[in-house]
């Protein structure tokens, strides 16, 4: 009983050791700015693209949830139409009229995360980490979720993994009903889990198992798309 105790004890002060406040900003700080570097003629290709077929802004912002609990505006590539937010929930629906052609390509193969290295170079977020959340459900974390903002919110993590056909997953009709009654709860667990185990070795067995699940949904979707010219 006391060893299960001190397992759990040891694992809720994981966000508080000294890889989660010092290391992991390092290894941030060295990754994004490289992957920048490597990575500008990619943004600016995009950045074209979307401005032909939508216009500006080329950007999409928003505010989420952050490192001990300091909102922040996260930033992607827009894909969605102007004004989306405005236009339908917060939650993205399976074939939602309001994504482009190229934001479409974008969420398949993620490339609409990119601009958030950015944001990890600041030190607004983590290459890995809690996924950041909505205001509106940040504000009632309670109990050992508010663990989740003692680490930086990331790029990827369990959730992201787990969740990365989201849209599939909460259907085209309610999708942010679906997402608080199906999805956010379990989301959470994950984003707790994380907190709690947050390490160098659990980085890397996410970040290994990210660009597996990304690879495997843009494959399918190239494969898809051939199809769908064949026919």
């Amino acid at each position: 009983m006391r060893n299960s105790k001190r397992k759990r004890r040891a694992r809720k002060a994981a966000f508080d050791g000294m890889y989660n406040r010092c290391i992991k900003r390092m290894i941030d700080c060295i990754i994004s700015g490289t992957a920048l570097l490597i990575l500008w003629p990619f943004y600016l290709v995009i950045s074209v693209l979307i401005v032909l077929e939508d216009g500006f802004p080329i950007f999409y912002r928003a505010d989420r949830g952050g490192y001990q609990g300091r909102p922040f505006k996260i930033c992607k590539f827009r894909s969605m139409v102007k004004n989306a937010d405005k236009i339908g929930g917060g939650t993205t629906a399976f074939n939602d009229p309001r994504i482009t052609k190229i934001g479409n390509v974008l969420r398949k193969t993620k490339l609409d995360e990119i601009p958030q290295l950015v944001q990890v170079f600041l030190g607004k977020m983590s290459l890995i980490g809690p996924r950041p959340e909505l205001l509106q459900y940040v504000k009632r974390y309670k109990g050992a979720e508010r663990d989740i903002l003692k680490v930086r919110p990331g790029i990827t993590d369990y959730s992201s993994i787990e969740f990365i056909n989201l849209d599939e997953i909460v259907g085209g009709e309610n999708a942010d009903e679906m997402y608080e009654k199906y999805v956010l709860k379990r989301k959470n667990k994950l984003r707790v889990k994380y907190a709690h185990t947050v390490s160098f070795a659990t980085d890397v067995y996410i970040l290994f198992r990210t660009l597996g699940a990304v690879f495997h949904k843009a494959s399918g979707f190239i494969v898809k798309k051939n199809i769908d010219k064949q026919i």
